[in-house]
């Protein structure tokens, strides 16, 4: 970029994202940011994504700070823009995903009253961003956004605010002769040797110890297998956690160990006498509902010191870097033998390949059986392709199905749980990592939220796949009406035509309708994607099947109604069930 005397916000505030790495912005232009989208168009080094749906373009921004080094960034207009990307910042911040969230503003100096997209945003962002910038001067610009972007890669990650006004953005003013911003160094807690030495006294006490691990710990996979197999201990995944721990590796279990875990991670963590978590909060839907059984001997390490003794109190707390910490331990087990685990191993696999088969048999030959799906998919798949699921019944069958090898390579809305999440996230995937394939499954609910962006793939030549499990209505939360209530209510969607949404959007449109079809299709979808061309794929998704999620978190959170709710629950769903 060319240097000069006199630059606007604009100019300034792109220099600070070239420096500050950023590659790709996200969102629609405006009033009040068309001088930043007309510098963003002239960098070398940023790419402006225009969106159908500023919802959409948080979720490619989560994608693309979940999936690279990079972080993700939204060019937003005020308040509407802002609005509409709140479900994308809101889940960034509960999942601990930095995002920098650049909007405009109004004019400051016009000294008039009910300006267009006049609102507070400091006040809408406060509740789901680490912290909220307004720029006042040409001066602050750059420093400000580098703030920013300490602020949200520091600590436990999340999404950022920062308003620069009309007359920052669009006017000029002499700030020097080349504007530099400092590196940014992320600030993390440190722990000490003595708080190490009691975690590795408690591990070396124990006689079943075993590993529960979450986002927080999907950078250091080489670290959590080296303790696990010293240790000889099984490990659990969240489902944000999934591929944190290789599903490859004899000692990964799967999702959760609770009644909302898969056998394999029930039976593995039955009579554990110490359970070390790393990188998790023990969330709703980490737990099952709160369903899990975790020893006294709780160890938990994570980034974030206001999540320890949240749900369940903790023997040793460690705030610090998952990485770090792990290599702390690690240096001071490094004379402790290896702990014996081939008979826990055979048994692991055994209660996998058990499982696993239990799906198999239950295909019928009409709809497409979701092991025979999985099965088909990660058979073709490199290990390196990045999976993207929303929020829906199709996401537990993911996690339960489908074997995932490295972390960072599966992506998914958690304590959000955002609907539509999927696809605009695969978008921002295959954006930020354009030598991998993307795979996103989605149910036909969350489709119909951001299916449009479709057209942004198309525009952007972007060959990710897309997979629908189809099966008009919004299936998880049909299952537990059925289950609870003994009827649905609202959660039956209308007929709508995916192959008609690919043809409007570009997209090259597949059929899967009974498991035969699964390896021909999916073969097929990538064929077409390696061309760079989108692919929608329709599967008549067979749901008769509860996972084991769904049943364990139905179970976990019946079980704490009062006497009185519980005996009026069951009552009227028989009642129903009778007359």
């Amino acid at each position: 970029m060319f240097f000069r005397k006199e630059f606007t916000g604009a100019q300034l505030a792109v220099m600070a994202l070239e420096q500050l790495g950023i590659t790709h912005t996200f969102g629609i232009p405006g009033v009040h940011n068309t001088e930043l989208y007309d510098e963003l168009d002239q960098s070398s080094k940023i790419t402006p994504v225009l969106v159908t749906h500023e919802q959409g373009a948080s979720f490619m921004a989560d994608a693309v700070s979940r999936t690279s080094s990079s972080v993700g960034c939204l060019a937003l207009v005020p308040a509407a823009g802002l609005t509409h990307a709140m479900s994308g910042i809101g889940e960034a911040y509960l999942d601990g995903i930095p995002m920098l969230v650049i909007t405009g503003g109004i004019k400051r100096t016009l000294g008039k009253h009910y300006q267009l997209h006049e609102i507070n945003q400091k006040n809408i962002a406060q509740g789901v961003t680490k912290a909220q910038f307004l720029v006042e001067s040409h001066e602050e610009v750059m420093n400000i956004l580098r703030e920013v972007y300490k602020v949200a890669v520091s600590g436990e990650p999340g999404p950022v605010l920062v308003e620069i006004p009309f007359e920052v953005m669009n006017y000029k003013k002499f700030v020097g002769s080349e504007p530099m911003i400092e590196p940014v160094v992320p600030e993390r807690p440190q722990v000490s040797k003595e708080q190490v030495r009691a975690v590795v006294k408690c591990l070396q006490q124990s006689q079943a110890p075993a590993i529960y691990v979450g986002w927080g710990a999907v950078n250091a996979k080489e670290e959590l297998v080296a303790l696990a197999e010293l240790l000889g201990a099984p490990v659990a995944t969240t489902l944000q956690g999934l591929g944190a721990f290789p599903a490859d590796h004899p000692l990964h279990v799967g999702m959760g160990f609770g009644d909302a875990g898969v056998p394999a991670g029930r039976n593995a963590f039955k009579g554990h006498d110490c359970l070390l978590a790393i990188g998790l909060r023990f969330s709703e839907l980490a737990t099952g509902s709160y369903g899990l059984d975790v020893s006294e001997n709780l160890i938990h390490i994570d980034i974030n010191p206001e999540v320890f003794d949240k749900n369940y109190p903790a023997k040793l707390s460690l705030c610090g870097d998952a990485k770090e910490v792990l290599q702390s331990l690690l240096e001071e087990l490094s004379d402790m033998p290896q702990l014996e685990s081939t008979t826990r191993q055979a048994q692991i696999a055994s209660d996998k390949q058990t499982y696993f088969d239990s799906w198999l048999k239950e295909d019928k030959g009409e709809l497409v059986n979701p092991a025979f799906f999985f099965k088909a998919l990660r058979q073709q798949l490199p290990s390196d392709a990045i999976v993207v699921t929303d929020d829906g019944n199709h996401t537990f069958l993911t996690a339960e199905l489908m074997p995932i090898h490295k972390g960072g390579q599966f992506i998914s809305p958690t304590d959000f749980n955002c609907m539509g999440y999927a696809i605009p996230a695969a978008i921002g995937a295959k954006l930020a990592n354009p030598d991998k394939q993307v795979v996103a499954i989605v149910g036909d609910g969350a489709l119909l939220m951001t299916g449009m962006e479709l057209l942004t793939a198309t525009a952007r030549n972007l060959g990710i796949m897309v997979f629908v499990f189809a099966d008009r209505e919004l299936g998880q939360i049909g299952q537990f009406q059925g289950l609870v209530y003994d009827k649905k209510t609202c959660t039956q969607l209308g007929m709508v035509n995916i192959e008609g949404l690919a043809q409007a959007t570009g997209a090259y449109f597949g059929m899967m309708e009974t498991s035969s079809e699964a390896l021909p299709v999916i073969s097929e979808a990538f064929e077409v994607a390696q061309q760079g061309k989108p692919v929608l794929v329709e599967v008549a998704i067979d749901y008769s099947r509860k996972t084991c999620m769904t049943k364990g978190a139905a179970k976990a959170s019946f079980s704490r109604f009062p006497l009185r709710e519980k005996l009026r629950f069951v009552g009227r769903a028989l009642s129903r069930k009778l007359f």
